[in-house]
Formats: structure tokens, C-alpha cells, sequence
């Protein structure tokens, strides 16, 4: 019998128990920062009702199994049957022989790159169980009987993130990697692991705040939104910054971007490298960017209406004094797209005409394919995220940043996990993990009506929203439309994009960019990494357009910009920003993004 076994150092066992000794002080430091809220009379009650949230949704589909015995006795073979394989190759392998295996990791799934999980017969049967039984879970999920399209989803999100957890590649014992560094290191990796553990709950106040990127390496203004320009507008919800032009003549209409507010503009301003926004003043464009105000208790009154108001309007009017331009161009991103598309329907109905034409990155205005967020959406979870607000008049950024990160578990939280704090690897410098962890609060009434206006009622698209007493009908906007989805968004989906265009009166050219949510959009052409698809409008089935459609390589970007050119192509001579009627408030990218949750 061979049995292959794990190539490691011999271990220092004086190294192991001397830092064993501080992997216990640097574990009661985590445990202290962690219990700081309960003595403060501070309870975290979100973990319970998440809790909760799990078990009733998995506790419905174990009901549907039980109450047809011969279905249950089937799914139980089924599992059976595969173990039974699985030892049977394992015996072989231990043997010497050669055999195939019965579960194959995703080509994709980086976790069990190690070569020891596929030669080592222990390790190979690790993995293939634990493949075995979190494939067999997604099987109970997918064929239970009876159970709503939205149970269904909440529970293939959970049984996702509960195998993400269960992984063995997430403990120490069970991961010959992570053997293999705590015996070289004689337990030093996992010593400074618990340091950064200690680190980032108390910067977390009592959550677990994980890092994903080193965050000294990063300063807004100085390597992140560096574009030139200036803010010639405050209010209480708004900075507008207009930049700086690189080209002698521009544009004569101006250009408003419109960022959402879940996150910071600067995803649009990374750097010089991978800035839309300088690549568009490059074009000669001339860009004016909202950036919103990270919002604490004074703003928990601010609604949907407000954001209108005292941010897309109020962007206008500055606009309008900045350049004597009454008329504009749009680009709402996310969120964002979905307030400008709200904006729209308000204007077409009170017959303002201040913008001409629009561009959505990935946008929703019909929610009825939303992405995976919608498992976060029904009645009594909404009710315990608004009870939650009513406390402090907001949402906390860091939550929102979290059901981000749960999307995709497998690349965002758990790899993570595992390099911080059981590997004892600090993040390397990633600027846009560093955007991503930079989140803003939302508040209440503003998150409170969209939750409920778009994910829950899908009031938009149905022409049932109203605001302001007036009632929106996205159908009466019948200006040119350009709406960018990317093709693996999970968070708003190419069909819910799709689907969406029906929603307008007017021309819409619908375009699908690679990628996802974010690289699809932030896709220079200067790196030719992703691809773009053009088809003209969204007629008929999502996969019908697709297979009819032109596929590009390289950016989406220059494509854009001659559909921009096309609507106005009248030139002016290039706007110095605070040289008009607004003068300087100061330089971008301002101060409102500076402020961290």
C-alpha cells in the first residue's frame, strides 16, 4: 500500500509552543473586541435574525423532502451511492492504482490548487466529499417540490454560503497548504493571522471588518481620483465637480454623471490608467460628476424625492450657471441609473427638457430578473432592516458592503479569510478592493423606498411609482437612450437590463459589454482585456439578440463616445471649471468622498 504523503519541515516544536502561548493573548484580544458592544449594552442582534432567516428558509425545504418519504429515500441513495463510489477509488487509489475521480472541482474554482488535494489520497477524499455533499444540497434545494420562486432563491443562496464556509480548504486541519506554512512557520502564520483577526473586529467595533486590500497604500486625491477638476457646487446631499478640459474645443452639450450612492464616485476615477471619467474629458467632453455625501442621523429624512431634487436637479442649475448650457447629457451607473431613470419619468411628466439624451451602465428600471440581491428582499426582512435604521436614522455602509462580498463568497470573502488569518499573509494593494471596502451609509427613508419601490413592488417599470404627487411613466421618455449591461452581472443582470428597455418610449441601443458589474464598465482601451457586443435595440429574447448581435474586442469606451458625438456634435471652445458664474470650492475629488463609514 502507498500513500502519498505531504512533503513538509520537520517541525520546531520550542517555535510551536512559543507562539502558541501568543496565539492565545492575540485570541483574547479578538474575543475582548468582539464582546466590546454586548458590555456597552450594544448588542449585534443582525447575526441572529440572519440566523434565524437561514434556518426557517432551509427548515421549509427539509419539510418538502419529508413529506414525500419515497423522494427523501431517493435523494439518500443518491448520496449514498456516491460515497460508496468515492471509497471504492479511494481504496484503489491508496493501493497504488489509478482511477477517476467521481467529483471534479469547477475549472474555475481556485481553492484546491494544491497539488496534494488530487495526490494525496486523504486529501483527495476530503474534497470529493465535501464536493459530494454541498452538490447533493444544491440538488435538495433545486429539486424541491412546492416551494415559491423567492424561497427557492433564498435557499440556493444559503446552501451557497453555507458550503463557501464548510469548505475544508477554510481550516487548518483539513487544508495540506495550510499544514504545510504552520509547520515551516512553527505557528507564527497563524499568530500573526489572530493579530490581524484582533485588527479588524475592533476596527469593525465588534464585527468582523474584513480587509481585503492593504489599505496604507491608498489615498483619495492622491493615487485614487486624481483627474483634475474642481467642486463648484455644495449642498447638503451633493458636491458636483466639474474637471478640467485636456482639449482645446469640446463638446457643446455637457456631460452629468450620476454615480449611485451605495458606493463612491471614484470607481469611475480609479486612476490614470482606468478613469472613464478622464478618458471622457480626453474626448472632449465636458464632465461634471455628483458626489454624494456619505449621510449620518441628519440626513435620515432624505428620500428618493430629495435625491432628485437636491441632487439631479440641483446638478443641473449648477451646470446651467457653470456653463450657460441649459441642456445636458446623462450617465447614470447602478443605482444611480435608476434615480436618473426616475428623474426621467418626473421630467417627461412636468415637460422639462434639461437633458436630451442618457446612457444607463448597468442599470435596472425593471426589477422582475434582479440579481441576487433580491434574496435579501421580501416583507420581514425589509421590516428588520428599516427597525434597524429607525435606531440610528441610516444603514450602516459596512452591511451593504457585506451582502456584496456574499455574492460571490468563494472569491470575496473566504480567500480572504484564509491569506489573512490562517496563512498570516497581509492583502496585497488592489486599488479597486480598496473602493470596494470604501462604503458609504444610505439613509433611511431614501433606502427604505427603493427596497420597497423597485426590489419588493417594481413600481418603476409598471408606471406605478409616484414622487413628488406625481405619478411616473418611464414610456413618456422619448429621448435617445444608451444602455450598457455586462454580460456576468450579478447584480444587475443583462436580462433585468434587457427587459428593461422595453420600460422607454424612445430609442434605446442596447449594448453588452464583458465581464461584470464592475470591470465590464471600468474597461479601457488602452488593455484590450474584455470584449463588447452590439445589436442595436432590445427586441424579443435576450438569447435571440445575443446570437444575432456584432461582437467588438476592446472597450465599449470609444463605441460610447461616437453614439454621444452623434446626438450633438456642435464644438465650443474648452471650459475652465470656476471660471464662470461658480467659482472653486475647492479641488476635486472634494471633500464629501473623503469621509469614511
Amino acid at each position: 500500500m502507498t500513500v502519498e504523503k505531504i512533503a513538509t519541515p520537520v517541525a520546531d516544536v520550542e517555535a510551536l509552543s512559543r507562539n502558541a502561548s501568543l496565539l492565545v493573548e492575540e485570541f483574547g484580544r479578538a474575543a475582548l473586541a468582539y464582546a466590546k458592544p454586548l458590555e456597552e449594552g450594544k448588542p449585534n442582534t443582525a447575526m441572529a435574525e440572519s440566523v434565524g432567516e437561514v434556518v426557517r428558509t432551509l427548515g421549509t425545504v427539509a419539510e418538502r423532502w419529508f413529506a414525500d418519504p419515497q423522494k427523501a429515500a431517493e435523494a439518500q441513495t443518491l448520496l449514498g451511492g456516491q460515497f460508496l463510489a468515492l471509497w471504492g477509488s479511494t481504496l484503489q487509489k491508496m493501493q497504488g492504482e489509478s482511477t477517476l475521480p467521481v467529483a471534479m472541482p469547477d475549472p474555475r474554482d481556485r481553492r484546491f490548487a494544491a497539488p496534494e488535494w488530487s495526490s494525496n489520497p486523504m486529501f483527495d477524499f476530503i474534497k470529493q466529499s465535501y464536493l459530494i455533499t454541498s452538490r447533493w444540497a444544491e440538488i435538495l434545494v433545486d429539486e424541491a417540490d412546492g416551494l415559491d420562486e423567492h424561497t427557492r432563491a433564498k435557499a440556493q443562496f444559503y446552501v451557497r454560503q453555507l458550503s463557501g464556509a464548510l469548505s475544508p480548504t477554510n481550516f487548518l486541519m483539513t487544508n495540506p497548504e495550510l499544514i504545510r506554512d504552520t509547520l515551516r512557520e512553527g505557528g507564527a502564520n497563524l499568530v500573526r493571522g489572530m493579530k490581524m483577526l484582533a485588527e479588524d473586529v475592533e476596527a469593525g467595533k465588534g464585527e468582523l471588518r474584513m480587509r481585503q486590500t492593504d489599505p496604507s497604500r491608498f489615498e483619495v486625491g492622491v493615487n485614487l481620483a486624481t483627474t483634475p477638476g474642481e467642486v463648484v457646487f455644495r449642498n447638503d446631499l451633493i458636491e458636483l465637480i466639474q474637471y478640467a478640459p485636456r482639449t482645446e474645443t469640446v463638446l457643446k452639450r455637457p456631460l452629468l454623471i450620476v454615480p449611485p450612492w451605495i458606493n463612491k464616485f471614484y470607481i469611475l476615477d480609479l486612476n490614470p490608467e482606468k478613469s472613464f471619467i478622464g478618458w471622457a474629458v480626453s474626448q472632449g467632453l465636458t464632465v461634471f460628476v455628483i458626489s454624494w455625501v456619505n449621510p449620518d442621523a441628519r440626513h435620515a429624512t432624505k428620500d428618493f424625492e430629495s435625491y432628485m431634487r437636491e441632487g439631479v436637479f440641483a446638478a443641473l442649475d449648477a451646470i446651467e450657471e457653470a456653463t450657460g448650457e441649459r441642456r445636458v447629457t446623462a450617465a447614470g451607473y447602478c443605482v444611480g441609473g435608476t434615480l436618473l431613470a426616475v428623474t426621467l419619468a418626473y421630467m417627461a411628466a412636468t415637460n422639462d427638457d434639461r437633458i436630451e439624451s442618457t446612457t444607463f451602465l448597468t442599470t435596472q428600471v425593471d426589477f422582475t430578473h434582479a440579481g441576487d440581491l433580491k434574496v435579501f428582499v421580501d416583507e420581514p426582512q425589509i421590516a428588520a432592516i428599516e427597525a434597524g435604521m429607525q435606531n440610528v436614522g441610516y444603514l450602516e455602509g459596512s452591511k451593504m458592503a457585506n451582502a456584496f462580498n456574499m455574492l460571490r463568497p468563494n472569491d470575496l470573502i473566504w480567500p480572504y479569510f484564509v491569506n489573512n488569518y490562517l496563512k498570516g499573509k497581509a492583502p496585497l494593494p488592489f486599488d479597486l478592493l480598496y473602493w470596494n471596502s470604501d462604503a458609504t451609509r444610505m439613509p433611511a427613508a431614501n433606502h427604505s423606498f427603493y427596497l420597497r419601490n423597485c426590489y419588493l413592488e417594481n413600481r418603476l417599470s409598471r408606471g406605478e411609482m409616484r414622487l413628488g404627487n406625481v405619478s411616473l411613466d418611464l414610456s413618456k421618455v422619448t429621448m435617445p437612450v444608451f444602455n450598457l449591461a455586462t454580460r456576468e452581472d450579478h447584480i444587475a443582470p443583462a436580462l433585468s437590463v434587457f427587459e428593461g428597455c422595453r420600460a422607454f418610449g424612445g430609442p434605446v441601443e442596447y449594448v453588452m459589454a464583458g465581464s461584470g458589474h464592475i470591470a465590464g464598465v471600468v474597461n479601457p482601451p488602452g488593455k484590450v482585456k474584455y470584449q463588447y457586443w452590439t445589436g442595436g435595440p432590445a427586441h424579443g429574447e435576450l438569447g435571440d439578440w445575443v446570437r444575432a448581435a456584432t461582437e467588438h474586442p476592446g472597450s465599449w469606451w470609444p463605441y460610447w463616445f461616437s453614439w454621444i458625438e452623434a446626438q450633438n456634435p456642435e464644438r465650443v471652445p474648452a471650459r475652465e471649471p470656476g471660471g464662470g458664474r461658480l467659482p472653486s470650492l475647492g479641488p476635486a475629488p472634494g471633500t464629501y468622498v473623503r469621509e469614511r463609514a
